[in-house]
């Protein structure tokens, strides 16, 4: 039997033992690992999801280009989540029992992703969010939902404190959230931060539905805070400043990650650049959009989606938060090894630690905390133009089991 042959029965043996073991394994063949992804796609909330899943699509297709991991080339079926609980969670029970799908990585609006939780658990199939915060489904951890990549609710909220009392050198600082879970997490650790900062703090719980900005700001006003944080999405934040801006508030303002989604939208609903004259945005990448730091992850997109990149608004502010955990996905099922099983995968997924070099700080998980990454920028807008303030600011608020 010559050296040929040899080599030739080795590989043929290698793809059977790879066969008959995936037999076993759902999403997994000799040759493939299905991985189900879902997002909002369409209608308002798409500037959440749509390019993020673009992002994670060019970088799961930039891993088969180099050969796959472990022999397999990743397959993947995407369906659109709107940004809904009822499609978001029909979406995950499609991809589960009629696709097969191997692990879920998908997520983009943070509460429709936690009603997935009690399924996820039921059905023990690996979700790993893609820029969801999804802290109802993080904490306390379970054995199968990883996320926060952009960065978790709890970390955005004490990231704003912190700046606002380091770089800013608020002592009073006038806070509004939304007055549902979603705004109970960031405003969690936010008092933490503002008891060991030695700050106070004056909340405004809003409904994210709200149409007029008033009550709000003329409750903000008469405390008379040194700061205005707002940690809403983008519909509310817009309302805000443009009555801050009525009103003559001329304290700064700091948006939080949540409500940056499109920033020339956010202008031209307030209506006037004057009205950004002292605004800060929070960001959790490590640079500007497009910045010299992430000019790699542009250059990409534009290769692989040049009629898109082409057109104005694109790529959408949230694109390349798909990055990270597409990274953290390869990252994971490469240490499970050949013989994949969701257990390896999980295993693998709990000790994954690396520089993504896109995010702010590292993408790191343990088995007890499975929120990626905790860091924050801060950019100075004017309503045109961003510039990056020196430094991170990092939450010291972390999970204690209750």
């Amino acid at each position: 039997m010559n050296f040929f042959t040899k080599t030739a029965l080795a590989a043929a043996a290698a793809v059977f033992a790879l066969s008959a073991h995936a037999q076993d394994v759902p999403g997994v063949t000799a040759t493939t690992i299905k991985i189900g992804m879902f997002s909002p796609l369409s209608g308002n909330a798409m500037a959440y999801g749509f390019d993020v899943v673009n992002a994670a699509k060019m970088y799961y297709d930039k891993i088969n280009k180099e050969g796959g991991i472990n022999g397999r080339k990743i397959e993947l079926v995407i369906e659109d989540s709107r940004c809904n609980a009822n499609d978001l969670l029909a979406a995950v029970k499609k991809l589960t029992e009629q696709d097969k799908v191997f692990l879920l990585n998908g997520g983009s609006c943070s509460g429709p992703v936690v009603g997935a939780r009690e399924y996820v658990d039921r059905e023990k199939i690996p979700l790993i969010m893609l820029n969801a915060s999804g802290d109802g489904a993080l904490y306390p951890p379970s054995r199968y939902i990883y996320g926060a990549f952009s960065i978790s609710q709890h970390a955005v909220g004490g990231s704003m404190v912190q700046f606002a009392t380091q770089y800013l050198k608020a002592k009073k600082i006038g806070y509004i959230n939304h007055d549902d879970a979603y705004g109970g997490w960031n405003l969690e650790a936010a008092q933490f931060q503002a008891r060991k900062d030695g700050v106070a703090l004056q909340v405004q719980s809003i409904n994210p539905s709200i149409t007029d900005g008033t009550a709000p700001m003329l409750k903000v006003r008469a405390a008379n805070p040194d700061v205005l944080l707002i940690m809403t999405y983008a519909r509310p934040v817009a309302l805000l400043i443009k009555k801050a801006h009525e009103l003559g508030w001329n304290k700064p303002i700091v948006v939080a990650v949540n409500g940056t989604a499109d920033v020339n939208n956010l202008v031209q609903t307030v209506g006037t650049k004057d009205a950004f004259k002292n605004v800060y945005l929070q960001e959790v990448m490590l640079d500007v959009a497009g910045g010299p730091q992430l000019k790699w992850v542009y250059d990409m997109y534009k290769q692989y989606y040049p009629d898109l990149a082409a057109k104005p608004g694109y790529p959408q502010a949230y694109m390349a938060y798909g990055i990270p955990s597409a990274m953290a996905v390869v990252n994971a099922l490469k240490a499970a090894g050949p013989q994949l099983t969701r257990e390896k995968f999980l295993d693998a997924m709990s000790k994954t630690n690396f520089d993504s070099k896109v995010m702010a700080g590292p993408i790191a998980f343990t088995p007890t905390d499975h929120a990626a990454q905790k860091s924050a920028i801060y950019l100075k807008f004017d309503g045109e133009t961003k510039t990056r303030v020196p430094g991170s600011y990092a939450s010291a608020w972390t999970y204690q089991p209750k």
